[in-house]
């Protein structure tokens, strides 16, 4: 048997991607049109885990306060009421960054940082494309704004809070 071209020994692949630095790791990014595998950023799945962790701690009254429970973990309280606002996260946003769909752009820094209360602007924040429409927008509540004054009636979350309700005219507005 004969063959009319010679066999390379050494085959040459050109694969273009590009390193970049990705929550203090570097990772190799494809390019655009190119399926990457998903990936569960565990950073962002174990803050997750700990935020509704530490929710759930607070609601059952086994700690009274932020503080209290951030002295028991040995973090500042500053650091604990930025994660446990991604309890906050839409569902949409939480099942993407489970099933490492979140995609490259969302550290943990980013979604520490303030982000919106409602959950549609929430996803265009992210930059998460919808898979589905968010059909709970119907019974989201826009919040109120809070002072300094009166103790807000409510579970142990909102006391630990600190929370307040701000004072109310006789029409039901807000108080100046």
């Amino acid at each position: 048997m004969t063959r009319g071209a010679p066999i390379p020994e050494t085959v040459t692949l050109h694969v273009p991607f590009r390193i970049v630095k990705r929550g203090g790791r570097k990772e190799m990014q494809l390019p655009e049109g190119a399926t990457q595998p998903r990936r569960t950023d565990n950073t962002l799945v174990k803050a997750l885990a700990r935020a509704f962790r530490w929710k759930r701690m607070l609601e059952s009254g086994e700690f009274a306060t932020i503080a209290e429970l951030a002295e028991r973990e040995g973090i500042a309280p500053s650091y604990m009421t930025r994660v446990l606002r991604l309890t906050l996260l839409a569902p949409d946003i939480v099942e993407a960054i489970l099933d490492g769909k979140q995609g490259p752009e969302m550290t943990l820094a980013q979604v520490l940082e303030p982000f919106p209360i409602a959950w549609e602007l929430q996803v265009q924040s992210f930059r998460l494309a919808k898979r589905k429409p968010l059909s709970t927008m119907a019974h989201c509540h826009v919040l109120q704004p809070v002072k300094i004054s009166e103790p807000v009636q409510g579970g142990s979350a909102a006391r630990a809070l600190g929370a307040t309700r701000a004072p109310r005219g006789p029409d039901g507005n807000i108080a100046p």
